[in-house]
C-alpha cells in the first residue's frame, strides 16, 4: 500500500519519474518490513525506538544513501535491499520503518540537500564516524557489483562536505576499485615508498581504522569498520608478499 501512495505523492510534488520510483521501492520496503518478523534491536544513544525526529542520525544517513542510489538515474533493487537490511540490523525493524516513513514525509515538502545534511553530521560526529559513512555509501553503490562514475562523484561530493581528507577518501575508494596500486592507495603511500615508510603507514592506518574507534556506534556500523580494518591488513600483507619483507 505504502509503495504506490509514496510513488504517486512524490511524483505529484516533484514531477520526477526517478524520485517516484525511489519512493515506490522505499514504500515497498516499509510494507515488507511491517509484514516480516521481528529483528534484533541494537543499542543506540538516541530517542525512543519507535519515534524518529528530523535531527536523528539515521535519518541523515538514509538521506545521503538516497542521493547515492539516485546518482546515476538508475534505482537498483540490490542497493535498496542493502540499505534496508543495513538499517534493520543497526536499528531494528520498527525504528528502521519509522525512519523510512519520516524520510518519505520530509521529501514530500523539500528536496534533500547534501550540504545541509553533511554540515549537521560534521558538527555532531567524530571524524572516524564520518569515514565510516563514506565506507557505507561506497558499500551501497557497490551492492550491485559496480560503483558507477556518477555514484563515485556523488560520494566524493559528500566526502568533501564531511571534511574527509583527499588521502582518506582515496584510501576508502581503493577498497572498492581494485587495480595494481590499490594496496598502496589503501595505505596512503606512494608505490616508490621504502619498506620502513610502508611499515609506518600501516601502523598509522591500523590505528586510524581500528574497530575500537567505533565503539560508540551501533553494531552494523562497527561491522563496517571491521571491514575497513581488514582491507588495511590485507593491503599490507599483499605489499609484504610482493616485496618479501
Amino acid at each position: 500500500m505504502y509503495s504506490w501512495i509514496f510513488a504517486i505523492v512524490v511524483f505529484y510534488f516533484t514531477r520526477s519519474f526517478v524520485a517516484s520510483i525511489l519512493a515506490f521501492w522505499i514504500g515497498r520496503m516499509i510494507d515488507s518490513g511491517s509484514r516480516n518478523g521481528g529483528a534484533r534491536t541494537f543499542h543506540r544513544p538516541f530517542g525512543p525506538p519507535h519515534r524518529v525526529s528530523p535531527e536523528d542520525f539515521e535519518l541523515h544517513l538514509l538521506s545521503l544513501a538516497s542521493l547515492v542510489i539516485k546518482a546515476d538515474g538508475q534505482i537498483s533493487q540490490t542497493e535498496l535491499d542493502y540499505v534496508r537490511n543495513y538499517f534493520v540490523r543497526a536499528y531494528g525493524k520498527d525504528r528502521a520503518n519509522a525512519t523510512f516513513r519520516l524520510f518519505n514525509e520530509i521529501t514530500k515538502t523539500r528536496e534533500i540537500n547534501a550540504a545541509n545534511i553533511t554540515n549537521i553530521l560534521r558538527q555532531r560526529t567524530r571524524y572516524e564516524s564520518r569515514l565510516q559513512i563514506i565506507h557505507f555509501l561506497f558499500s551501497i553503490a557497490d551492492a550491485d557489483g559496480r560503483v558507477s562514475e556518477l555514484e563515485m562523484r556523488k560520494i566524493n561530493e559528500i566526502s568533501n562536505y564531511l571534511g574527509i581528507s583527499y588521502p582518506d577518501f582515496e584510501s576508502i575508494k581503493a577498497m572498492f576499485f581494485q587495480d595494481a596500486d590499490s594496496a598502496y592507495k589503501i595505505l596512503e603511500v606512494d608505490k616508490n615508498a621504502t619498506d620502513n615508510q610502508i611499515k609506518q603507514a600501516y601502523r598509522s592506518m591500523a590505528k586510524k581504522y581500528h574497530p575500537d574507534k567505533l565503539q560508540h556506534l551501533d553494531e552494523a556500523h562497527r561491522r563496517g569498520g571491521e571491514e575497513k580494518f581488514k582491507k588495511v591488513q590485507d593491503a599490507y600483507a599483499q605489499i609484504r608478499k610482493e616485496r618479501g619483507f
